[in-house]
C-alpha cells in the first residue's frame, strides 16, 4: 500500500502540480498584459526541472526503471542544448 501511495505521489501529484504552477504563472502573465510572454520557454523549462525532480525522487523513494532511464538520458543530452537554446 505504501509503494502505491509513493508512486502516485511521485508521477501524478507532483507533475499535476507543477502543471498548474505552470498555468497559474502563464494566467498572471496574462492579466499583466506582458508583451510577448515566454510560455513556451517556461514549459520547457518547468518540463526539464521537473523531470529532474521525478528522477531524483524515483532514485530516493521507489525503483529505478527503463523510464528513469530514458529520463535521465534526456536530462543528460539533450535537456542542456535546449536550455543553452532558450538562453540565446
Amino acid at each position: 500500500m505504501a509503494d502505491i501511495i509513493k508512486a502516485i505521489f511521485i508521477y501524478l501529484i507532483i507533475p499535476f502540480t507543477g502543471l498548474m504552477y505552470y498555468l497559474g504563472l502563464k494566467r498572471k502573465m496574462k492579466a499583466q498584459e506582458i508583451p510577448a510572454p515566454p510560455a513556451i520557454e517556461l514549459f520547457i523549462i518547468f518540463t526539464t526541472y521537473g523531470g529532474l525532480l521525478l528522477v531524483t525522487l524515483t532514485t530516493l523513494f521507489w525503483k529505478w526503471s527503463a523510464m528513469a532511464s530514458l529520463g535521465t538520458f534526456f536530462l543528460i543530452l539533450v535537456a542542456p542544448v535546449i536550455m543553452g537554446i532558450i538562453v540565446f
